[in-house]
C-alpha cells in the first residue's frame, strides 16, 4: 500500500495505482483493472460504503477517470481503446513528482503553456465536432449506439449533397482535425469559452475514424446517388 496516503488526492491515488499496474507489465490496462488496483491500494478511499474491505466503489474511481475534471480530461491518462488506458507522459511526470515528494518549487510541474488559437473557420468545425452527439456517445463508451444520423451531424453533411460537396466537407473536417492535433500537441487550444486539450483531439480523431469505417458503405451510397 502506498505510504503517507493521506497526503494524496483521489486522483493522485489512482495515478499511483496506474503506475503500479504498468510496472507489473499491464499496459494498457482496463478501467476495471484500475478500479481494483486503486481499491486494493486504498480500500478506505475507494471501498464501497459499509463494505470497504470487501468491495470497490467503481463509480468513485470512474468519476475520477472520466469526469469533467477527470484524469483523462487532464491528459494524465491516455485512452488506448474501449475502456483501455495507459499513463500519458504528463501523467508519468506527475507520478514521478509524487514519488519524489516534490512539493518544493523546484519540483513543481512546469507551468502550462498559454492557450493557442486556430483560424476561425477551423474553430467552427471543431466546435461542431465537440458538441456532437457522436462525440458524447464515444466519450461515454456507447459507440454501439451510434447511428448514421449521428455521423451526419458530426460531419455536418446531409443526404442531398453532391459527391463533390460531400468530399469537400469531409476534407474540411479532416483538415480541422489535423490542425487541431498539431496545435494541441504544443498546449491547450482556446475555442470560445473552452480549452481543448490533446486528449480532446484524440477523442475526436477516434470518433472520426470509427464513423468513417462503420459507415463506409453509407458514404459510398451517398456518393453514387449524388453523381
Amino acid at each position: 500500500m502506498v505510504s503517507a496516503i493521506a497526503e494524496y488526492t483521489l486522483s493522485e491515488m489512482i495515478l499511483l495505482a496506474a503506475k503500479k499496474l504498468q510496472d507489473q507489465g499491464q499496459s494498457p490496462f482496463s478501467a476495471e483493472d484500475l478500479i481494483v488496483a486503486s481499491w486494493r491500494e486504498n480500500p478506505k478511499a475507494f471501498g464501497l460504503k459499509g463494505y470497504a474491505e470487501q468491495y470497490p466503489d467503481s463509480n468513485r474511481v470512474l468519476a475520477s477517470i472520466m469526469g469533467e475534471r477527470g484524469l483523462a480530461r487532464k491528459g494524465w491518462l491516455a485512452k488506448m481503446g474501449q475502456k483501455l488506458y495507459t499513463l500519458s507522459p504528463d501523467g508519468q511526470r506527475v507520478v514521478k513528482r509524487l514519488l519524489e515528494g516534490g512539493d518544493d518549487e523546484e519540483d513543481a510541474p512546469e507551468p502550462a503553456p498559454a492557450s493557442q488559437r486556430l483560424p476561425r473557420d477551423q474553430e467552427k468545425v471543431l466546435i461542431s465536432l465537440l458538441d456532437s452527439s457522436a462525440r458524447k456517445k464515444m466519450e461515454d463508451e456507447r459507440a454501439y449506439e451510434l447511428s448514421f444520423a449521428d455521423a451526419c451531424r458530426f460531419w455536418s453533411i446531409t443526404d442531398n449533397l453532391s459527391a463533390e460537396a460531400l468530399d469537400a466537407q469531409l476534407n474540411k473536417v479532416e483538415a480541422a482535425l489535423a490542425q487541431g492535433e498539431r496545435t494541441a500537441a504544443k498546449g491547450p487550444i482556446s475555442i470560445g469559452n473552452r480549452e481543448v486539450t490533446r486528449t480532446d483531439m484524440e477523442l475526436l480523431r477516434q470518433c472520426h475514424e470509427y464513423l468513417q469505417e462503420r459507415f463506409e458503405r453509407h458514404l459510398m451510397l451517398l456518393r453514387s446517388r449524388a453523381r
